[in-house]
């Protein structure tokens, strides 16, 4: 059972809040984005999310208990044949609340929230080298070229790495004889 919220509410009682939720609601699904305070759009977020999950549903069961919260069948309507088409490969995070400041009159911190219009994103995630070459090996005929070439340019720096290897043991074989000479 979800725990009552404590404290004074929005409007007084729980009777207006919800009115007052279900009004920002109806702006909010008519205008996109609506400017209201930080406490109004922070109680606003669950409500509207939860009434474009029932419109992505798309019965007519969902359809009436969201015009039990939005009244206006116009707003509802655009809400199950817009709104949820652009919402139906997003699994949630439906708004976004920006702060914008402090009212001019009262001080009031005040948010904008808005319905999140962006494509969804699939999770990015780097590749190691070892995914990343057989991934890029069927891309092109270039991929050989580059492949010969790389190599190419590892074994001539294997090359001055074994030469240096080398002329220690070889110093030091002519300080033995220079040694021996003596």
């Amino acid at each position: 059972m979800p725990k009552p919220t404590k404290g004074a509410r929005l409007g007084g009682s729980p009777a207006h809040e919800r009115l007052i939720l279900a009004n920002l609601a109806t702006d909010l699904f008519r205008h996109g984005k609506i400017r209201t305070t930080v406490a109004k759009a922070k109680r606003l977020r669950p409500v509207a999310e939860r009434l474009i999950t029932k419109a992505k549903k798309g019965d007519i069961h969902n359809r009436r208990q969201v015009l039990t919260v939005v009244r206006d069948k116009g707003v509802v309507h655009h809400l199950f044949t817009e709104i949820a088409t652009t919402f139906a490969e997003r699994p949630g995070g439906y708004t976004r609340i920006t702060k914008i400041g402090a009212r001019k009159g009262d001080n009031a911190p005040m948010a904008i929230i808005e319905l999140v219009t962006e494509p969804l994103n699939g999770v990015t995630t780097r590749r190691t080298e070892a995914a990343a070459a057989p991934a890029a090996a069927p891309a092109t005929e270039e991929a050989p070229k580059a492949e010969a070439a790389e190599a190419a340019e590892a074994e001539a720096a294997e090359e001055p790495k074994a030469e240096a290897a080398e002329a220690p043991e070889a110093q030091a074989a002519e300080s033995a004889e220079k040694k021996d000479e003596a």
